[in-house]
């Protein structure tokens, strides 16, 4: 148990900046980046993966767009190549503070992996790809910082695979959602049948493998698949707007104990109560002697909004 606790605390990285302190609910949803091309960094229109750092009143939250329209935002191996990369730079970010997953594309998220592609690959090249796809989810999984998926659109296969790597996912009323890889006689392969189960319970996630059945927003939210469902709006972006709201709910909060949360729940749903409860020991005993837990407390009683700076 104490190994687990220790193993839980070597992994913690020192956290990102401080971001700026939001309003209320209201006040955020006024201040929304548009959905279009006009917020953060600007990106290629042949890029397939837009990453984009969000500026002002956003400042720490990413936003990484799928952007293959011709293919349905299908997982290839260039895309895979892209997140890769992506992931592992964000990891090391100590800006970062929320990461957010949406499509680029109206009316898809993803439409699983890239079959035109997959057709071409001989026997030996599937098996890699499909570990390959696995790793690059795994690592999405584990980014220290809250990860949000906004579904405001088609979700299949690896693409809800993907979703389902995140902490918190939106989505849609009219998005659909679900695992159909049994329709092509083969079973989800990168983190589908381990992360399903564990997020809707074992009977009903065996059921959708086993049907190859897909959801709509409210059924999804319904058996808990998602947090927030939302009414589709004319730009085709409401999933992505009600997640750049939550992900502003996490900018006023102190980096380093967002970070040993996460690693904490993690960590601590793998293993038993007793040895869950050593890891949160080990994860808390980190924020005892940050400067940001004694800013904490000298705001609260001073009555102002804290700033902190991750130290």
């Amino acid at each position: 148990r104490l190994a687990a606790a220790a193993a839980a605390t070597s992994s913690l990285g020192r956290p990102g900046r401080r971001a700026p302190v939001r309003g209320d609910a209201a006040a955020a949803a006024a201040a929304l980046p548009s959905a279009g091309r006009s917020y953060g960094s600007e990106a290629k229109e042949e890029e397939e993966l837009r990453v984009r750092y969000l500026d002002d009143e956003h400042k720490g939250i990413v936003v990484l767009g799928l952007n293959r329209s011709h293919a349905k935002n299908a997982l290839n191996k260039n895309l895979l190549k892209m997140m890769t990369k992506t992931v592992d730079a964000l990891k090391s970010d100590k800006k970062v503070r929320t990461v957010i997953f949406r499509s680029e594309v109206p009316g898809i998220f993803c439409a699983g992996a890239d079959l035109k592609e997959r057709a071409k690959m001989h026997s030996s090249e599937v098996s890699s790809f499909v570990s390959k796809a696995r790793a690059t989810i795994n690592e999405m999984a584990n980014l220290p910082v809250p990860t949000i998926a906004a579904i405001d659109g088609t979700a299949l296969g690896g693409g809800l695979e993907l979703a389902l790597a995140c902490d918190i996912r939106v989505a849609a009323s009219s998005a659909k959602m679900g695992l159909v890889e049994t329709k092509l006689a083969i079973i989800p392969g990168a983190g589908g049948t381990q992360r399903l189960p564990r997020i809707i319970g074992v009977s009903l996630a065996k059921e959708l493998i086993f049907s190859a059945r897909t959801v709509d927003g409210e059924e999804a939210k319904s058996i808990g698949l998602i947090s927030h469902v939302v009414e589709q709006n004319e730009a085709g972006d409401a999933a992505y707007r009600r997640a750049l709201v939550l992900a502003r709910e996490f900018l006023p909060q102190g980096p380093v104990a967002m970070r040993v949360a996460k690693l904490a729940i993690n960590q601590g749903m793998e293993v038993d109560l007793v040895t869950g409860l050593a890891i949160e020991e080990a994860c808390y005993a980190q924020t005892i002697p940050t400067k940001d837990r004694i800013e904490g407390l000298l705001a609260f009683k001073e009555k102002r909004p804290p700033r902190y700076k991750g130290e």
